[in-house]
């Protein structure tokens, strides 16, 4: 295709919310990377937030933070996993970042005593975010979060109308992803729900080009004849997107159906077909997995999955990178405040205290990692992870009874958490935090060194607080050392235990970086360490299942 000139793909969804636009906006990007274009890709979400860093994780889903430190919505998790391009504050906009631009253009005069209205200028404000996504690549696709029909959605919709207008037909395309429900006293799958989403869409003035049907079984052809007949497409622009085991088999699953095929056709791009070797291996070494192993989340946003959607995805990236399956217990870390701990973790071959805020569940993560330090269990601390396990080693070894975060009591006398000096005054919540990549310098000889092998690293942050240094060197002599800080020492990044099987916090988010392509190194650690716990707690296994046989 002609160089220096984006094509542009919106990505719609109707009938109802979680259909899964983000997922199949990032899959169709994978396929068009996979063709040799350069791919980008854009959420715009009609909230009114600024961004979703002030939201809780349970209303909205984890935050996924990007390299220069914006927070964003998690789907920009799902493009990083599937595209090679990395993501920024430009790939991520909401309706309050627009509004937000152009009430500051109107009060500094902008406009020339216009009156400002929704159509051209917030309509135009979108348009020029859009185009600024867009910059260097071959093909951005666009996300327009929410469901048509849906009033916060409308100013997007009507740019995304106008877009086709500016840049001409060949330039500009419309998928729309809805869904077609089984109905089990009929005993078929029914388009009337399309049908009504795609007349609500070419209501607003956009006739979307492909339809995406999520269904739960197989398309039948005479479906996607009649669907094309009541929407206005062409029958092979139906495209079934049935449900999958592991989500890295979409990809595979649209280019069956022609997906990618259909989007080049119709944008007039002259690619090969897409090498999606590595695709294939990864799924099939997905689905064929020589061992299962548990791994325990104890965390305080469990109810919602969504919370931990990259930790999810990570886990699952180091199953594959050890030929493994994970069977994932998220335990609510309220619950371990009170029973049995060793009861309740007892199956996990490794378990993994997750980022959070506030103070509720604490006394059960440190529980939790009292656990695995004196059974030898695997453990990965993240952020607050890494601050729990330095309570619970201040408490518990160092004899520092009221050890604590400053988080959770401003009165402790003994912060081994405290916050950043420079944090001191702020007063806004959002936006505010140690947000982005930093980098960090790795003691050679430790776990960490032997498990990134290289130095330094950048990984990426989310946090207020850090470990304190008048508490440190006490911390190092206990046996918890600091194998990892900033290149100047003053910020710990990474500690571990060196006398345990495999026990390591880290102050940043290693999830945010992993790839089923290129799987993090801590959790290809971490999983490894539990595929061996597991192999040696076998034999007695075995024993046990020889003696029940016997009696």
């Amino acid at each position: 295709m002609e160089r220096g000139k984006t094509k542009f793909i919106f990505v719609s969804g109707g009938v109802v919310s979680s259909l899964g636009k983000g997922l199949a906006a990032a899959s169709l990007g994978a396929l068009l990377e996979a063709r040799g274009l350069s791919v980008t890709l854009l959420k715009m979400d009609p909230y009114i937030n600024i961004d979703p860093g002030t939201m809780s994780p349970l209303q909205h889903g984890e935050v996924f933070v990007t390299d220069d430190g914006a927070e964003t919505d998690l789907d920009l998790g799902h493009y990083e996993r599937f595209v090679h391009t990395t993501m920024g504050r430009r790939n991520n906009c909401t309706t309050g970042q627009i509004y937000d631009t152009v009430i500051q253009k109107e009060r500094r005069g902008d406009y020339l005593g216009a009156t400002v209205q929704v159509i051209p200028h917030i309509t135009d404000e979108i348009k020029r975010r859009i185009q600024l996504a867009a910059e260097g690549s071959d093909i951005c696709i666009v996300e327009v979060g929410g469901t048509v029909g849906d009033i916060e959605s409308l100013p997007f919709l009507e740019a995304v109308r106008q877009f086709r207008w500016d840049l001409g037909r060949e330039n500009v395309l419309y998928v729309h992803l809805t869904l077609v429900p089984f109905i089990p006293a009929a005993g078929e799958l029914k388009t009337k729900p399309t049908q009504h989403s795609v007349k609500e869409l070419t209501g607003l003035g956009i006739q979307p080009d492909i339809l995406l049907c999520r269904c739960d079984r197989a398309l039948e052809q005479r479906f996607r004849a009649k669907i094309a007949h009541f929407c206005n497409v062409e029958e092979n622009c139906v495209i079934a997107a049935v449900d999958v085991k592991t989500i890295y088999e979409v990809p595979i699953k649209f280019h069956e159906e022609g997906f990618d095929q259909r989007v080049v056709e119709k944008l007039n791009i002259w690619t090969g077909q897409p090498n999606l070797t590595k695709w294939r291996r990864l799924i099939k070494t997905a689905q064929n997995p020589k061992v299962t192993v548990n791994i325990a989340v104890v965390g305080k946003y469990v109810n919602l999955v969504d919370s931990y959607k990259s930790l999810h995805e990570a886990i699952a990236h180091g199953a594959i990178a050890n030929e493994a399956k994970v069977e994932i217990d998220y335990v609510d870390a309220e619950e371990l405040e009170k029973g049995d701990v060793g009861k309740r973790l007892a199956n996990a071959h490794a378990i993994i205290i997750p980022g959070g805020f506030g103070e509720r569940g604490i006394e059960g993560k440190i529980n939790a990692v009292r656990y695995a330090r004196e059974s030898g269990v695997p453990i990965l601390g993240i952020c607050l992870g890494l601050q729990v396990m330095v309570i619970e080693r201040a408490r518990n070894v160092l004899g520092i009874k009221r050890a604590n975060s400053r988080e959770f009591d401003e009165k402790t006398p003994d912060a081994v958490i405290d916050m950043m000096e420079y944090q001191k005054d702020v007063a806004n919540k959002g936006g505010t935090m140690r947000l982005g990549s930093y980098p960090c310098t790795i003691r050679p000889g430790s776990l960490a060194a032997s498990l990134y092998r290289r130095n330094p690293i950048a990984e990426r942050h989310r946090h207020r607080y850090e470990v304190n240094n008048s508490y440190r060197a006490a911390l190092e002599k206990a046996g918890f050392k600091a194998t990892g800080t900033s290149p100047d020492d003053s910020l710990v990044e990474i500690m571990e235990l060196p006398n345990h099987p495999w026990f390591l916090g880290c102050q940043f988010h290693p999830e945010l970086r992993s790839r089923p392509l290129d799987c993090h190194p801590l959790f290809r650690g971490l999983i490894r360490a539990a595929v061996q716990r597991r192999a040696a707690q076998a034999p007695e296994r075995s024993k046990v299942r020889e003696l029940r046989s016997v009696s």
